[in-house]
């Protein structure tokens, strides 16, 4: 909704605006470009240009929201998911992320699903194999060792630590 405002304002028309992707029914001169970049980076978001750089942006949303929107459940593995909606050979943009990002992208996946799992704990609306089976987990003992893997905390200690550090609403 920002992204598609600032461009209203400068009257650019686009033909559709989606997350970490816009495309505009008109080429823009340069000078607008920059007014463009520069309203966005004000309100956080960044232009990307760079080819190598919108793969990695446009794998990184598809991830986001195939964990946060789609609760992780792949029909297929992830490999053949992103090289099908990237329509790149999984080599390259695995090779690719791990160059740019620094870690792989199975790492970030990971990550993300293990973000997503702090999220529904603090909700407290499901039980922990409630979201493992949410999340397409194996099973509960594999969330937890992943969880640990990468908070250095169990789902348990996790949602004990979570209950000192927030206040129900009615106690503020």
């Amino acid at each position: 909704m920002v992204v598609g405002k600032i461009l209203k304002q400068h009257n650019i028309e686009t033909n559709h605006i989606e997350l970490g992707e816009v495309e505009l029914t008109n080429v823009i001169d340069p000078e607008q470009l920059q007014t463009i970049k520069e309203e966005l980076e004000e309100v956080g978001f960044e232009l990307i240009d760079d080819k190598r750089n919108k793969i990695i942006e446009q794998i990184k949303t598809l991830i986001i929201q195939l964990v946060h929107e789609e609760n992780g459940v792949l029909k297929m593995n992830l490999s053949d998911f992103l090289s099908e909606k990237t329509k790149l050979d999984y080599k390259y943009i695995s090779n690719l992320f791990s160059e740019m990002e620094g870690q792989t992208i199975e790492k970030y996946f990971i990550q993300q699903k293990i973000e997503k799992v702090k999220e529904l704990m603090v909700y407290d609306e499901l039980s922990l194999s409630e979201i493992a089976f949410q999340l397409n987990y194996s099973s509960v003992a594999h969330l937890s060792s992943q969880f640990k893997k990468v908070t250095g905390l169990t789902p348990s200690i996790f949602k004990q630590l979570n209950k000192y550090t927030r206040k129900a609403i009615d106690k503020i």
